[in-house]
C-alpha cells in the first residue's frame, strides 16, 4: 500500500519516526515485532501530544493518566514514543533492544522503563490492568474528591489487539468493566487482522464489536488509523459518553509501508530484513544509509509534550494546593496512601482469639481479622469470585463498589477468577489501594497467570484462597487442591502463608500487610481448626519468619526427629509428637506456613528452628514437592500425590494417610 499522507508534513516525519526506529531496533535485535507499532504510530503520536495527560518529566505524577499496552509484543511502538516525548530513555536504549541489561527489553517490564504503567506480553492481561486502573480512579475519586476539588480525575487507556480479544481474559474483564460503567476507560482495538499463523479468519469469525456492545460498552470506528482527524473525533465521542467504556474499532494495515510484508503475517513478529527496511523507508521518504536515525525537526515536535505536561501537573499541584487548603486531613490521608504507609497504629486493630472464639477454621478468623482491619486501613478493598459467603470476604458495614457507589469497598468480580487477578493488579499499580480477592485454592490456575505477573511486578496483591485441601471433602477431587500448594511456592516473588489456627492465621495478615514487595498467597481451610494453646506452645509471631518451633522435646533433651507441617495438618504434627512422647520418643514440631519467609531468614536462624543433623519428617494433605529442600535426602514426607475423593473429610484424611500414625511410623522407621 502505499503512504497516506497525514494532516501535515511534520506529523507524517514525527509519525515516520517511530515506524522507522522500530524497524531499525527489531532489524539489531534480529528478533522482535515491527508490524503493529509501524500501523499504530498515528495513533502513538495522537495520544502521547495531544490527548493523555502526561509528563515525561515525573512519570508518577498522580494525577496523570494511565496507558497500558496490552498488545505488549508492540513493545517498540511504546518504547519509541517514550523516547521522542523525553521520558528517560536514551536512544541509546533503543539501539540496544531485547539486549542484556537495557531498558528496552522484548516486552514492557513495569519498574524496568521509566513510562511504563504495567508488564504486558501474555496477551489480554493489559486489558484487565486497565480496567482496574480505572476502578481505583473511580474509588479513590469518589473517596476523596469534593464539589470543585476534582484532585483525582484522570482517564485510563489501553491498545488491544486481535490475539488480546480472543483471549478470554479480556472478555471477563471487558464484562465486568460494561457492568460497572467505567466512563473513564478508553481502549483501541488494533483491527488488523493478522496474527502469527496468518488472517484471523483462520481462528475466528465473531463480531467483537458487537460483543463489546452487549458487554456496555460504547464502541466507535475509525476506518483509517493514518487520519488524525479520525482519531480525535473518536476520542472526543468516548469522552462525552461517561456512563460507558469505549472501545476504538481501529483499522490498521499491519506494516504500513513495508512493500512486500505490509498486511502479511511476515510483519507480525520477525526483523523486516535489510533489504526490505530500505524499501520501506524509501516509501516514508526516508534516508535508508543511516540506522535510527531521527530527525531534529521531529525531535523537537515530540518534545513539545514534556513542556505540556510539565505544564499539566503544575496546574494539578496548584488545585491540589487549594484542596488541601480547604480539606487538610482529607490531603493529609491522600498523601499517607499514596506514599503507601500504613496508618498510624493499625496493628492495634487486629484481634485476639481466644479458647471461646478460636477454634474455628482458618477462613473464618480469615473473616474476623479482615473487619477488624477494614476501620484502621481504609485502603484495603476487595471482594471475591462468587464466593463472598465461602471465602468470608465481605467488609461489614461496607457498601459494594458499583456505578452510583464508588467509595464502597466490596467487590463482586463474578466467577472470573483469572480477570479478578489481572484486575487487582491494575488496581494497586495504580496506587492508594491495598487489592485482596478470594476464591477457592483449586481455582488459584483460573488466575495463575495473573498471580506470576502480580509477583512479576511485585505488586501488594492479596488472595485469600480457601478450601485448601482434601479438608474440603464432600465437594470432591474437582474442588481438592492437591498440586496447589507447591505451583503457587515455585513462582519467584509470591509467599505462600497456610496458617495452623486463628492466631497464625492474624499473623498472616499482618505479615501480609506488611510486604511491600510482592503478592501474598493466605491458604485457609473450610474446616475448623483447634486453637493452639500459647501459653504451652511457641508465639504465633514467629509467622513473620516462615517457621518456628511450636512445641519441643523437653528441656534437656535433644529431639529425635523434627516434625514439619503448615495449616490444618499442624494439630496432626502435635498428636503424634504427643504419641511418640507416651513411648519414650521425644520429637520437635515446627510450625512452617510460608517457605518463602523462613528461606529469606539467615542460615543462624533456620538452624535453630532445623538443626542440622536431626530427621526431619513433614506432613502436608499436598503435594510433596516443595518439601524435599527442607527434610533433605534423609527425610520423609507425609503428602498426597494422587486426587482425592468425596467423603467426609475425616475420612478422607483417613484414607489417604494423612494421619498421626503416619508421622509416627515415619519417625520410627527413621529412627
Amino acid at each position: 500500500p502505499s503512504v497516506s499522507t497525514p494532516d501535515t508534513a511534520l506529523q507524517t516525519l514525527a509519525i515516520n519516526t517511530v515506524r522507522t526506529l522500530s524497524m531499525d531496533a527489531v532489524q539489531a535485535a534480529e528478533s522482535g515485532h515491527p508490524g503493529t507499532p509501524m500501523a499504530l504510530a498515528p495513533l502513538a503520536y495522537a495520544l502521547y501530544t495531544r490527548h493523555i495527560r502526561h509528563n515525561p518529566a515525573d512519570p508518577h505524577w498522580p494525577n496523570r493518566d494511565r496507558f497500558v499496552l496490552s498488545a505488549g509484543h508492540a513493545s517498540m511502538l511504546l518504547y519509541s514514543t517514550l523516547y521522542l516525548t523525553g521520558y528517560d530513555l536514551p536512544l541509546e536504549e533503543l539501539k540496544n533492544f531485547r539486549q542484556w541489561g537495557s531498558r528496552t527489553p522484548g516486552h514492557p517490564e513495569f519498574g524496568h522503563t521509566a513510562g511504563v504503567e504495567t508488564t504486558t506480553g501474555p496477551l489480554g492481561q493489559g486489558v484487565a490492568n486497565a480496567v482496574g486502573m480505572a476502578v481505583a480512579e473511580a474509588h479513590l475519586a469518589a473517596t476523596f474528591n469534593r464539589e470543585g476539588h476534582e484532585v483525582l480525575d484522570h482517564y485510563t487507556w489501553f491498545i488491544a489487539g486481535d490475539g488480546c480479544l480472543q483471549e478470554g481474559i479480556s472478555h471477563e474483564a471487558a464484562s465486568f468493566a460494561g457492568h460497572q460503567k467505567l466512563g473513564k476507560l478508553i481502549g483501541f482495538w488494533d483491527d488488523n487482522r493478522i496474527t502469527i499463523d496468518g488472517r484471523t479468519d483462520l481462528s475466528s469469525s465473531d463480531d467483537a464489536a458487537k460483543r463489546f456492545e452487549s458487554y456496555g460498552w460504547q464502541v466507535l470506528h475509525i476506518a483509517d488509523v493514518n487520519d488524525q482527524a479520525q482519531i480525535d473525533a473518536a476520542i472526543a465521542a468516548a469522552k462525552a459518553d461517561t456512563g460507558r467504556p469505549t472501545l476504538v474499532v481501529t483499522r490498521t494495515i499491519i506494516g504500513f509501508g513495508s512493500p512486500n510484508r505490509a498486511d502479511t503475517a511476515k510483519a507480525h513478529g520477525e526483523a523486516l530484513g535489510t533489504d526490505e527496511i530500505k524499501l520501506t523507508k524509501a516509501a516514508y521518504g526516508w534516508p535508508s544509509d543511516e540506522p535510527f536515525h531521527v530527525p531534529t525537526a521531529a525531535l523537537e515536535h515530540w518534545r513539545l509534550a514534556k513542556e505540556r505536561g510539565v505544564n499539566l501537573q503544575a496546574e494539578w499541584m496548584r488545585r491540589f494546593a487549594e484542596y488541601a487548603k480547604a480539606f487538610p486531613s482529607e490531603a493529609k490521608e491522600l498523601g499517607r496512601r499514596w506514599h503507601g504507609d500504613l496508618p498510624a497504629g493499625w496493628e492495634r486493630a487486629l484481634p485476639e482469639f481466644t479458647k471461646e472464639n478460636g477454634n474455628v477454621a482458618s477462613r473464618a478468623a480469615s473473616g474476623v481479622v479482615l473487619n477488624a482491619l477494614a476501620p484502621a486501613i481504609p485502603e484495603l478493598i476487595g471482594g471475591s469470585a462468587d464466593l463472598t459467603g465461602s471465602n468470608l470476604t465481605n467488609i461489614k458495614g461496607s457498601p459494594v463498589f458499583q456505578a452510583g457507589a464508588r467509595a464502597g469497598r466490596n467487590f463482586h468480580f463474578g466467577i472470573r477468577e483469572h480477570a479478578m487477578g489481572a484486575v487487582m493488579n491494575g488496581m494497586a499499580l495504580h496506587g492508594g489501594i491495598i487489592p485482596y480477592g478470594g476464591t477457592f485454592l483449586v481455582f488459584a490456575d483460573y488466575m495463575r497467570p495473573a498471580i506470576r505477573l502480580a509477583a512479576l511486578m511485585r505488586q501488594q496483591v492479596i488472595y485469600v484462597f480457601t478450601h485448601d485441601s482434601i479438608g474440603l471433602g464432600e465437594d470432591g477431587p474437582t474442588h481438592q487442591p492437591v498440586e496447589h500448594l507447591s505451583a503457587l511456592r515455585c513462582i519467584p516473588n509470591l509467599v505462600v502463608l497456610r496458617p495452623a489456627d486463628a492466631a497464625e492465621t492474624a499473623e498472616a495478615w499482618r505479615a501480609a500487610l506488611k510486604h511491600r514487595t510482592g503478592p501474598v498467597a493466605l491458604v485457609l481451610t473450610r474446616q475448623k481448626l483447634p486453637l493452639i494453646d500459647r501459653s504451652t506452645h511457641g508465639a504465633a509471631s514467629g509467622v513473620a519468619q516462615g517457621a518456628y518451633v511450636l512445641k519441643d522435646a523437653p528441656a534437656g533433651t535433644a529431639p529425635a526427629a523434627v516434625i514439619i507441617s503448615t495449616g490444618s495438618e499442624v494439630e496432626i504434627a502435635l498428636k503424634a509428637q504427643a504419641t511418640l512422647a507416651s513411648e519414650g520418643v521425644h520429637t520437635r514440631v515446627v510450625s512452617m506456613p510460608s517457605m518463602e519467609f523462613f528461606a529469606a531468614q539467615s542460615s543462624e536462624y533456620r538452624e535453630s528452628v532445623l538443626p542440622p543433623g536431626i530427621r526431619r519428617v513433614a506432613i502436608e494433605a499436598a503435594h510433596p514437592m516443595s518439601w524435599h529442600r527442607w527434610v533433605g535426602d534423609t527425610g520423609t514426607i507425609v503428602g498426597i500425590e494422587t486426587f482425592g475423593a468425596s467423603a467426609p473429610y475425616q475420612k478422607l484424611y483417613a484414607e489417604y494417610g494423612i494421619t498421626a500414625e503416619a508421622v509416627v511410623r515415619a519417625v520410627k522407621a527413621r529412627a
